[in-house]
């Protein structure tokens, strides 16, 4: 154990004193979350398709809603409106747990107790990141209200004052959506970024070592698996303290005045969130770091590994893929089963946490699954790794590899 540490610590220090740690630091942060606000943005100004339900007992403010959420500039919406009663609510909630289902939210309206005061609106919507419904609806509300208003009442001073007061929507159940979709997105980037990046720094260490003969030097006082365990856990290391800048940076700022600033009554990103963060990317570390060590010893050169790096890439861009699925419907049975997958749960399972609540035997489930998923990638990669690093020449075969397995 005296040379495992000794090898992480080496490694640990050898890569926090960069500048380019340094630079990574701070500058990634900035640029993904100025990439983040931009695809924000652009989903935000869609035009939305949805499905919705409106529940109120003003039966002429339902239907202008209808009409204006069906056929207005920016919104096709598909409307229902009902009477409220604990029927419906029933009913309602049913609908929204139903993985098969296409409402996407429903609007309850609560007249108000004092004559002349505006309703309650309360949103309760599937999915925390589906703000582009939420921002239609709030803008329809809005444009009924006033022109119900105005044709009710004389046009005052008093009067535009008061039907120009912008309308706030209850999204308690939920989130602030606008702040759990900028939160969801820039934990995904982040975790991609930083498992694929230290993924690969593992591999590049071993391909240094490799091609410098350093390791026929090592390999004279430390076993291979010291060797293996030592890098994997001094770069790990490396990663925790990077992302543990940021996700402190995050918090920090969640929990300050420019929270308000996205309408949020409280912080976008909870010590939960920040906590299966860190435990999310310490096991997809693991899983892709192993991967890429295995890699690192088959090969001679930066160039070799090149060609065999989509192996790590493949499963996170197809993560990528599955946000299509993943950020309206978090719920549904694909989403459920792609997320606890183990060679995706590090993104997806962590992406649906910030948009839902997730059962907590899934969260275990993808926890267990990692795990044995680790112990079988660590087994294969320390028999690779114990001969690969010793072979110098053209890139091994199937056969070769397999061959290996039986030496060890």
């Amino acid at each position: 154990m005296h040379n495992v540490w000794l090898i992480a610590k080496r490694e640990y220090l050898e890569r926090i004193r960069t500048k380019a740690f340094i630079i990574g630091t701070v500058v990634i942060p900035l640029v993904m979350g100025a990439l983040v606000f931009g695809v924000g943005l652009l989903a935000a100004h869609t035009k939305s398709q949805s499905h919705i339900a409106v529940v109120t007992t003003d039966a002429t403010f339902g239907a202008d809603l209808k009409q204006k959420l069906e056929s207005g500039k920016s919104t096709n919406m598909r409307v229902d409106v009902f009477s409220p009663s604990d029927a419906v609510r029933s009913s309602l909630n049913a609908q929204m747990k139903d993985k098969d289902g296409t409402l996407v939210g429903y609007l309850w309206v609560t007249p108000a107790t004092i004559p002349g005061a505006r309703p309650n609106y309360t949103y309760r919507a599937r999915s925390a990141g589906d703000i582009a419904t939420q921002n239609a609806l709030q803008d329809a509300i809005q444009t009924v209200t006033t022109r119900e208003q105005l044709v009710a009442h004389g046009l005052s001073n008093s009067d535009v004052d008061t039907l120009t007061t912008s309308i706030s929507l209850d999204t308690s159940a939920t989130g602030n959506t606008q702040a759990a979709f900028f939160t969801a997105y820039i934990l995904f980037f982040l975790m991609y970024m930083v498992i694929l990046l230290y993924g690969m720094n593992t591999a590049r260490s071993i391909i240094e070592e490799k091609s410098s003969r350093i390791f026929e030097v090592l390999l004279a006082t430390i076993k291979p698996e010291e060797l293996l365990a030592g890098k994997i856990i001094g770069v790990g290391a490396v990663g925790l303290s990077q992302i543990g800048v940021w996700m402190l940076a995050i918090f920090v700022i969640a929990n300050s005045h420019l929270a308000g600033s996205l309408g949020s009554t409280h912080a976008p990103v909870s010590l939960a969130q920040i906590g299966f963060f860190v435990l999310y990317f310490i096991f997809g570390f693991l899983i892709y770091s192993s991967m890429a060590a295995a890699l690192g010893a088959m090969t001679n050169s930066e160039q070799e590994l090149q060609q065999l790096n989509m192996l790590l890439v493949i499963p996170l861009v197809f993560c990528f893929a599955m946000l299509s699925v993943i950020i309206p419907a978090p719920d549904s049975t694909l989403a459920q089963v792609v997320s606890l997958v183990p060679f995706f749960s590090p993104l997806l399972m962590d992406m649906r946490i910030s948009l839902t609540q997730v059962p907590p035997w899934q969260i275990w489930l993808s926890f267990g699954l990692m795990s044995l998923t680790i112990a079988a990638i660590l087994w294969f990669s320390s028999r690779i790794y114990r001969i690969g690093i010793l072979m110098y020449g053209k890139k091994p075969n199937l056969p070769e590899i397999f061959r290996w397995l039986k030496y060890s």
